[in-house]
């Protein structure tokens, strides 16, 4: 299964506590949080490269399934780790103590964050 594609957020449970846990500032964390992002990905075999526009932010990220690569946060810090893929549908990333799973199901993919009991979930849509 391809997660090539372009995303529109749906909706999301979370966003503020979560974000203030991540220590952004509750400016940046007004501004966001009614913004449907669009998140657009490109995958090439085990290549991904993933962007993701919030407004006037954009955050863009690339790593091969399995290699130690750089992940830039919600709060711009980058931060190692390695992306795995879970079946053909699952991607599983662990950064900084902050566990990042997205699944994809037909044109729905489910992005789900846990930091210590805190979860964050974006729901997006293919567009």
């Amino acid at each position: 299964m391809s997660f090539t594609g372009k995303y529109e957020l749906q909706s999301q449970e979370n966003f503020e506590p979560f974000m203030k846990a991540l220590g952004l500032p509750d400016d940046q964390i007004q501004k966001g949080k009614d913004i449907k992002s669009i998140s657009e990905i490109v995958q090439d075999g085990k290549k991904f490269k993933v962007t993701v526009t919030t407004g006037p932010k954009v955050m863009h990220n690339e790593f091969t399934i399995g290699e130690e690569c750089e992940i830039e946060m919600l709060t711009g810090e980058k931060v190692k780790a390695v992306v795995q893929m879970e079946g053909n549908n699952k991607l599983v990333a662990n950064l900084k103590g902050l566990k990042s799973v997205t699944e994809l199901n037909g044109d729905t993919i489910t992005n789900t964050m846990t930091m210590g009991d805190l979860t964050y979930k974006r729901i997006s849509k293919r567009i």
